[in-house]
């Protein structure tokens, strides 16, 4: 009897983000902009996930932008060095979305002996390595360089991209022959972008090229471009020679393993009704005009999802596949759900016997401007792995999910007991279509049964208020199982209360934003302050500590005094407290309580928070004045750093979810009087600014002693947007909800 041979394990890899591309003369470097050129204990970090192997730059732009005989490796000596002693298999990638240095482009006929030299040199200075990405995604850098014309060389049509197609695939080939000169056994691991585009039936024709057009880099790279292919009278009269495309057949180069790169952007639908979607999705092929969307936006039955994908290119071509790259900006658990979705898709078909080798999580260390195809600097940033935004990079709960892949192959928390927003009805931007197209597999069984089960809730208290309101809307959009207790339900400030509805709930966490906000009547009722603000909260942690339950809770910028002893320096959570008034000394006393019962809480400080829903708030209560046509008063001499609510709670729920604990300091980046916030208001919905009436704190007839400045940074993570974007997406906000004054005419 045949002995049986237990199924490897699959794999976790992880990638960094390092597109070095070129828009015109200009060069877009992911690797200086994430500082990972300088950072080398970032492979310690990398070390400590669990990973396999790393897909990491050797980048020709990067080490030999001159020429080889100028060639500096240094950066490549020492990174290449760490990464053997840390035993982590690298995967050199050679160009990544770049077009080599200055003097060739993708369109040179020179491009692939030039990229085959150097990485003969590559071979030869690093014997040991043993996998390569000699060109990364060829189909897709030839899209984007030829076809759409983002990157150089700028190309806009079907000529420009067959012949970057084709430079970068004969780059490949000739780049492997030069390496396994030096190392026979070195592996190709090819990435291409994989998607699928459905259509309308008159667009049927288009949705079938884009189709075969897909599997163009594989098929050229397995030498499959003969005389029956499909698509060899499509890149024949674009000025490709029979013979430029036999040398494939003649040189075949099959990929050791198909590394399939998915997002839910690459799966796309084609439709020709132009009027249900926005003029920039609209676009043409010389005979139809036609819109152009993620099929997720507009699919009534969603997308087919990587597992269909998967199994069309195991299909195909038979080789071991790897999905090397798995990244979604968007909220933390919705990065979780997608990496968790993908991974068991990947552990479904190696357990059928598709010989899947590994799941790569990219983009580490976040990326830079991919919302707009690097086209441009925005400095618009994507957290991954971890977040650059602190002054060392910060592990986010994606760190802690790979831990847990790397050691034990699977990962659980409450929030992935809900789907992820591609699989809920809120995805839908477009009016639903159904079309043709492979099934779509179950939900993975988790998420059936909890379905039957009951989920874990996050419990937030503080239904009647501003910020409790608006954590629920945003567990809402989220897909964050949620209950939002009044104090009715739950008294925060009595323990058996409190163990009560723990006990019935059984909740995964605890968002308080209970509490009493009367600053003024507070220094007539501080017995009553102190029980909500103080009591409960101290209450909470005490109860979370002993179920283990996480716990957010929130204070306040008036737990300074304002005396900073240099000017207008803005207090970090490292600055000592000394509260003025009754409030915040009830603030101060529960920070202290909170994390000494329970050293894992997360005490959020912030302030003077404002918001398109709710009717009190300082921006609303302003606006409100000067649309009647009243002047409006406010301090000049008082300086804060107003928080625009929806950031900081998507933001506090991004931390919660990454375990972190103890004083965060979170307020949208700006110091500005209560004054010029009026007259910065006034000036964006279009009133006139000399209604506002500045004058000094002691003329408000204010009860509360109240500090002269207290701008919030913070130490820890510079984490929301500036004051001006807030103030911008504000006044978007109310336009679309219909919130803003009516007199208000935004810019």
């Amino acid at each position: 009897m045949a002995e049986s041979h237990p199924i490897q394990p699959l794999e976790l890899w992880a990638g960094v983000e390092c597109t070095v591309n070129r828009v015109r003369e200009q060069y877009f470097n992911q690797l200086e902009r994430n500082g990972h050129l300088t950072r080398l204990d970032d492979l310690d970090r990398f070390a400590e996930l669990g990973i396999r192997a790393l897909r990491y730059p050797i980048l020709w732009e990067q080490i030999a932008p001159n020429g080889l005989d100028q060639a500096d490796w240094t950066w490549a000596d020492e990174r290449l060095g760490r990464l053997q002693e840390l035993g982590i298999r690298p995967i050199v990638g050679l160009v990544h979305h770049g077009s080599g240095p200055s003097h060739t482009s993708l369109v040179d006929p020179a491009f692939p002996e030039q990229l085959a030299q150097f990485a003969k040199a590559v071979a030869e200075r690093y014997p040991w390595v043993d996998a390569y990405t000699p060109v990364n995604e060829p189909l897709t850098t030839a899209r984007f360089s030829g076809m759409y014309g983002h990157w150089y060389p700028h190309g806009r049509d079907d000529q420009t991209f067959i012949r970057a197609l084709l430079t970068q695939c004969r780059a490949v080939v000739l780049s492997m022959q030069a390496i396994r000169q030096i190392n026979p056994q070195a592996q190709l691991v090819q990435t291409e972008d994989l998607g699928k585009t459905f259509s309308t039936p008159t667009l049927a024709y288009q949705a079938n090229l884009e189709n075969e057009r897909r599997w163009l880099s594989f098929d050229l790279l397995c030498g499959r471009i003969d005389k029956h292919h499909p698509l060899r009278r499509y890149l024949l009269p674009s000025g490709i020679s029979e013979a430029e495309l036999d040398w494939f057949g003649q040189h075949p180069c099959p990929p050791d393993i198909l590394g399939i790169n998915h997002y839910l952007t690459s799966e796309r639908f084609l439709d020709e009704r132009l009027e249900n979607y926005p003029a920039h999705t609209h676009g043409t092929n010389g005979q139809h005009s036609y819109a152009d969307v993620e099929a997720v936006r507009v699919s009534a039955e969603g997308t087919v999802g990587p597992q269909v994908l998967l199994r069309e290119a195991w299909d195909r071509y038979h080789l071991p596949l790897a999905i090397t790259e798995v990244h979604l900006n968007c909220t933390r658990e919705e990065q979780l759900r997608w990496l968790k979705e993908v991974w068991d898709a990947a552990q479904s078909l190696h357990q059928e016997g598709v010989a899947m080798r590994a799941v790569t999580v990219w983009a580490l260390l976040g990326s830079y401007d991919w919302i707009s195809l690097v086209t441009r600097s925005d400095g618009h940033y994507e957290p991954g792995v971890f977040d650059l935004r602190s002054n060392q990079p910060r592990a986010t709960a994606l760190a802690r999910m790979m831990r847990e892949l790397a050691a034990k192959g699977d990962y659980d928390h409450p929030v992935l007991a809900q789907p992820g927003w591609w699989r809920r009805p809120e995805r839908l931007l477009y009016p639903p279509v159904s079309y043709p197209r492979t099934a779509v597999p179950p939900l993975r069984q988790a998420q059936k049964q909890g379905q039957d089960q009951r989920v874990q809730p996050l419990l937030i208290t503080g239904a009647t208020g501003t910020l409790g309101k608006a954590f629920a809307r945003m567990c809402e959009v989220r897909g964050i199982s949620y209950q939002l207790l009044s104090r009715h339900q739950m008294d925060i400030a009595d323990p058996d209360s409190v163990k009560a509805v723990l006990s019935e709930l059984n909740p995964w966490a605890i968002v308080n934003t209970a509490g009493y906000v009367r600053v003024d009547d507070a220094e007539r009722e501080p017995e009553r302050c102190l029980r909500e603000n103080t009591e409960g909260p101290a209450v909470l942690a005490a109860a979370c500590a002993q179920q283990g339950v996480e716990l957010l809770t929130f204070s306040s910028d008036l737990v300074f005094d304002g005396n900073q002893p240099v000017p207008y320096i803005p207090y970090v959570e490292s600055h000592a407290v000394s509260p003025l008034g009754v409030y915040g000394r009830s603030k101060a006393e529960a920070e202290a309580r909170v994390l000494k019962a329970l050293p894992s809480a997360l005490v959020v400080r912030t302030s003077a928070f404002f918001g398109p829903w709710d009717e009190h708030n300082f921006v609303t209560v302003a606006l409100r004045t000067l649309a009647a046509g009243q002047p409006f008063v406010a301090a000049q001499d008082v300086l804060i750093s107003p928080t625009y609510v929806p950031d900081l709670v998507q933001t506090s729920l991004d931390l919660l979810l990454d375990g972190e604990y103890g004083l965060w300091h979170l307020s949208n980046t700006g110091a500005v009087s209560w004054a010029d916030l009026a007259r910065e208001v006034a000036n964006y919905a279009g009133f006139d600014a000399s209604y506002i009436r500045a004058c000094a704190s002691d003329e408000l007839s204010l009860i509360a002693p109240r500090p002269r400045y207290s701008v919030l940074s913070s130490e820890r993570g510079l984490l929301l947007p500036s004051l001006d974007n807030a103030l911008s997406r504000y006044f978007n906000e109310c336009q679309v909800s219909g919130a803003a004054p009516k007199k208000v005419l935004v810019s």
